[in-house]
């Protein structure tokens, strides 16, 4: 015997149908009760996640449903049924539960009712809190009580003009038990109205729709975007504008681009970290300085949680979960989206509903994030292992076709110059980003594994990033010993999967750092690129550590002229390195 009891979702309308039939059926045998239901109205319960539906051993067993009355200052559980052969499990009680607890998340600030006539709902309903109200301390909506119209008691409760009939009122609010309304005020995982939250805001529709979730739920939301590369000064005065409409108490915008550049792009660069051989980490690798800075600012204004826009089936909710636990243990972590599992479409509705009236058209189909260390891309395409992408959906256009000759100098591994024109790291990668994105370059689609087990597949465009790695990679290739790039590949790659997986607060990873540092100490000269649309070739380096040219001056010629040895030393050379193989290969013969 298995019993599952969950919240409801798209997939269950199916039900929906079976759900009003029970209803009416049950409705018949007890003589009293809402008797029928629209499936349609039942299905839009399902599909927004304010339901919850109960299996017993996998069979569908029970249904309840919530609603919400006057600006949502009312909820109401309702439509409890438990199909008849599933009865006298103690199922009503587990179904009344969780509709009880969906209610109280979704909704923490609205009193909670429900009317009902069976002597077993009472006393679930009185264990869990509530109380026995006469009709006049629940809603005034006529919306709810045209619904009892199909009740058979319906001219009973018209005749005392709505103030009493054959259901008993039971009404929950926050103040129902002042010991337990007490006990939460000095709890501090517990958050009340108007309490101080700061929300990690990118101006997107995740982010815009915990903006005014939080705020109509009755918090104080100071939203503040960390801006690690992704913006320029217009894009985030007008994200900083649209906070505001929305009813941000404040922004803050906070620039952490050298930051991230000198405490982790100059590390992937220094390893040429491409996981699964693909991926640049372009924005995951963002998320913990993100998040980092969310923290100390949460802790500056004094807030009691930090809130972000994370969906569940994602590695960023990891990410910021883990760096919050580790800087601010103390705050309270909220993620809407994902605690209430809410889809994009859902957002978009609820925003329209709420009069925020901004075009999320493209957000409908793609969800785009945007760094200096590149642009990742998730679509209805990523979501299948079969569809390609799309060319309309990458952000940068082809625009140039005509070749074109790039050069990169490096100084101890960090780039110093582009086309012979110096300048700061950060603005070499800008400059190579603006050049490379006409030829659009650096696109691809990666596979791997995620932090939470599964699968996942995102596109994305990283011009700058994928040359940069790839020139550092050769020049490497010239001037570091043949175990140098060996170890360097091994502890590159733990650097590039525990970046990914959340554990930049590691110290091993500060250890790895210094490995990928000293290895760069003679990493410095010219790489030479050629560029085409979607393409580039790496054409040579210069560099006065390059072990090559200097073999070829003092040493040899590969493949062509050796001046370092003779014939004779080469022949006692191959002697002795084939010593143990001709020792276990002639020791098999014997055996035979």
């Amino acid at each position: 015997m298995k019993i599952k009891v969950r919240v409801s979702h798209e997939e269950d309308t199916k039900y929906a149908f079976l759900i009003c039939k029970k209803i009416e059926e049950s409705a018949k045998i007890r003589g009293t009760g809402i008797a029928k239901k629209d499936p349609e109205y039942i299905k839009s319960k399902m599909i927004h996640g304010n339901a919850v539906i109960a299996f017993y051993d996998e069979k569908l067993a029970g249904f309840s449903y919530l609603e919400t009355f006057q600006n949502e200052e009312f909820v109401v559980n309702s439509g409890l049924i438990v199909f008849p052969e599933f009865r006298k499990q103690g199922l009503a009680k587990i179904i009344k539960i969780e509709i009880f607890k969906l209610s109280r998340k979704k909704f923490p600030n609205s009193k909670i009712f429900s009317i009902t006539t069976s002597n077993a709902v009472l006393k679930i309903n009185t264990e869990l809190g509530f109380k026995p109200v006469s009709f006049s301390e629940l809603t005034h909506s006529e919306k709810f009580w045209k619904g009892c119209q199909s009740c058979k008691n319906f001219d009973i409760l018209t005749r005392n003009n709505k103030k009493m009939c054959l259901c008993t009122g039971l009404l929950y609010t926050s103040n129902t038990n002042n010991n337990q309304n007490k006990s939460h005020k000095k709890d501090k995982n517990y958050l009340s109205n108007g309490d101080k939250i700061v929300l990690a805001y990118s101006g997107g529709l995740d982010t815009s729709y915990c903006l005014k979730y939080l705020i109509q739920e009755k918090y104080e939301v100071h939203t503040v975007i960390i801006n690690t590369g992704g913006f320029n000064e217009n894009e985030l005065d007008k994200i900083e504008e649209r906070a505001l409409s929305i009813g941000s108490k404040s922004h803050k915008t906070i620039d952490a681009i050298e930051e991230y550049y000198q405490n982790c792009i100059k590390y992937l660069i220094f390893g040429n970290i491409l996981k699964n051989n693909t991926y640049p980490l372009s924005v995951s690798s963002e998320r913990i300085f993100q998040a980092i800075k969310i923290a100390q600012y949460a802790t500056c204004i004094q807030a009691k949680a930090i809130a972000h826009g994370s969906t569940g089936a994602g590695n960023d909710q990891i990410r910021f979960d883990v760096a919050f636990q580790i800087i601010c243990p103390e705050k309270i972590t909220l993620s809407p989206i994902r605690d209430m599992k809410i889809s994009r479409k859902e957002e978009i509705e609820y925003l329209k509903n709420k009069g925020v009236s901004i075009c999320w058209d493209q957000a409908k189909y793609y969800s785009i994030n945007k760094g200096i260390w590149g642009t990742s891309i998730g679509g209805k395409e990523t979501l299948t292992s079969y569809h390609d992408f799309p060319e309309c959906a990458y952000p940068t256009k082809l625009r140039r076709k005509k070749s074109e000759n790039l050069e990169l100098e490096f100084e101890k591994g960090e780039l110093v110059s582009v086309n012979k024109e110096k300048g700061k790291a950060i603005k070499n990668i800008i400059k190579i980003e603006k050049i490379a994105s006409e030829y659009a370059i650096g696109r691809g689609i990666h596979i791997g594994d995620t932090i939470l087990g599964i699968k996942g597949r995102v596109a994305f465009e990283a011009s700058a990033a994928i040359i940069i790695i790839k020139a550092h990679h050769l020049l490497e290739k010239h001037i570091l010993t043949k175990w140098q790039l060996y170890w360097k590949e091994q502890l590159s790659n733990w650097y590039g999967m525990l970046l990914h997986e959340a554990q930049y607060l590691d110290p091993v990873m500060r250890d790895i750092e210094k490995f990928l540092k000293s290895t760069q100490e003679r990493l410095t000269g010219t790489v030479d690129i050629i560029l085409y649309p979607y393409r580039f070739h790496l054409a040579g380096i210069k560099s006065k550590f390059d072990l090559m040219e200097y073999s070829n001056m003092n040493m040899a010629k590969y493949g062509e002229m050796n001046y370092a040895w003779t014939a004779e030393d080469v022949k006692g050379f191959t002697k002795i390195l084939s010593n143990q193989m001709k020792i276990y290969h002639n020791l098999n013969k014997k055996e035979k």
